[in-house]
């Protein structure tokens, strides 16, 4: 019996090249495969939430016209006369005094909620971190608490704290304060996880406790981004201020809820430009201080 042949081995080139295309090959499979899989989620997603092209586009006109109702009526040669004369600017804004005292409301609803809720982040962020926890049961339980305080949407927390301590402001600071919690608690838990381990070690080993190793190992590393992220939170939290006022929650959401349930068009509008004014106002200087600290803490690194 002959031996075997060997087989002819292939040069270098074409069989790298081979490779390449067996791998192409194998990731454009993965490619359909996958890209199929969440088209047949989409289409799903779409059945159950009966979200058709066919109802959307029937719904386009409607909303076109609202929008178009909402629209102030100007007459261009009385635009610059008193509240008292219909067509003139004054007339759209004729309650912006009230408005612009209820967003200044919803601001500051906005501000406790996210002072009162990042306190509270602050000291649950170290416990919910990894490598700050002192055991595996804290860990968890700090990770499931803040999960709970941000799933829960924040109108569910408005609506029980109205039923509780009744319509106003303070039901709506409440709610808003404990999705704070649970938000800002989740970025600066990851913060934390990913400071450098350096001076944690340093301080251990010379002796300090775990508050010691959470104040001066971990916090001056994370100061800035958990300040960066504060911010951020307070923006979010100023539209959510104005959401959850349809709900009783107090600022100028409730406000907004009565116009609109009694087709107050032209005022609708007026408290929406309003709104998005000092949004963007507040976005505005929220960035630059960011900016600001995020300067100071690469000018120090």
């Amino acid at each position: 019996m002959s031996a075997a042949l060997p087989l002819p081995r292939l040069p270098a080139v074409p069989r790298i090249e081979a490779d390449f295309q067996a791998a192409r090959r194998a990731r454009r499979n993965a490619t359909l495969l996958w890209g199929g899989v969440l088209l047949v989620c989409i289409y799903v997603a779409a059945l159950v939430s009966e979200a058709s092209p066919a109802a959307i586009l029937a719904g386009l006109p409607r909303i076109g016209e609202y929008f178009w109702r909402t629209l102030p009526t100007f007459r261009w040669e009385v635009f610059f006369a008193n509240w008292e004369t219909e067509g003139s600017f004054a007339s759209w804004m004729y309650r912006a005094d009230k408005w612009a005292w209820l967003i200044f409301e919803t601001a500051q609803m906005a501000l406790l909620a996210t002072l009162g809720g990042t306190l509270v982040a602050l000291l649950l962020c170290f416990p919910a971190a990894r490598n700050m926890a002192p055991n595996a049961w804290v860990y968890h339980l700090a990770r499931r608490f803040l999960e709970v305080c941000r799933t829960v949407p924040e109108i569910v927390f408005a609506l029980i704290f109205v039923w509780a301590f009744g319509i106003g402001p303070l039901a709506g600071i409440l709610a808003i304060a404990i999705h704070t919690i649970g938000a800002n608690g989740k970025l600066f838990a990851e913060v934390v996880e990913n400071a450098e381990p350096g001076p944690v070690e340093g301080i251990r080993a010379a002796g300090g406790n775990w508050f010691h190793r959470a104040r001066f190992g971990i916090l001056p590393q994370v100061a800035p981004n958990f300040l960066s992220y504060a911010l951020l939170r307070f923006e979010v939290n100023v539209r959510g201020a104005s959401v959850i006022g349809f709900v009783g929650a107090g600022g100028i959401g409730q406000e907004l809820y009565q116009v609109i349930a009694f087709n107050y068009y032209e005022e609708i509008s007026a408290i929406v430009v309003l709104i998005i004014l000092a949004v963007a106002l507040i976005d505005v200087v929220s960035e630059k201080l960011r900016m600001g600290l995020n300067a100071a803490a690469g000018g120090k690194g």
